[in-house]
Formats: structure tokens, C-alpha cells, sequence
């Protein structure tokens, strides 16, 4: 259940990730969504390594977009350099 958990708070997140950066991605809104839910992943691995989270546990809505956000940054910086 904590899987799917994480994958609906993922896509929420990808969601808000993208409402918060605005701005043309190569992708569109079904890359943001994944890095929402590759974020909300991210997010509880690297909350359960920190041990802010306990193990079998997924992150909230604001670890999961942050952790979004920070993939779409990195996503837009590997995007620009190649074009």
C-alpha cells in the first residue's frame, strides 16, 4: 500500500511542481508528472536515509514536490545543454 501511496502523492506533486516553475519543458506536463512521482521516490529514499521517515513509510505532499521540483531543475539544466 506504501507504493501506491507514494505513486499517487507523486503525481499530485508533479502536478504542483509544475503549477510552481512555470515555463515551456521539452517534455510537457506527462514528463513533470513522472519526476513528481520519480521525486516522491526520491524523496522518502533520501527521508529514510536522513531518518526522518521510518522504513516502509513514504514522504508528504511537500517532500514529494520538493523533491520534484529539484528533478525538474535538473531536468531543465540537462535539457538546455543540448540544445
Amino acid at each position: 500500500m506504501s507504493l501506491i501511496w507514494t505513486l499517487v502523492i507523486g503525481l499530485v506533486a508533479g502536478a504542483l511542481a509544475k503549477f510552481i516553475m512555470p515555463g515551456k519543458d521539452p517534455g510537457g506536463v506527462v514528463i513533470t508528472i513522472v519526476l513528481g512521482v520519480a521525486g516522491s521516490f526520491l524523496a522518502t529514499f533520501l527521508g529514510q536515509v536522513v531518518g526522518w521517515y521510518s522504513a516502509g513509510s513514504s514522504t508528504g505532499l511537500i517532500g514529494s514536490t520538493l523533491g520534484a521540483i529539484l528533478l525538474l531543475v535538473i531536468y531543465r539544466m540537462f535539457k538546455k545543454g543540448k540544445e
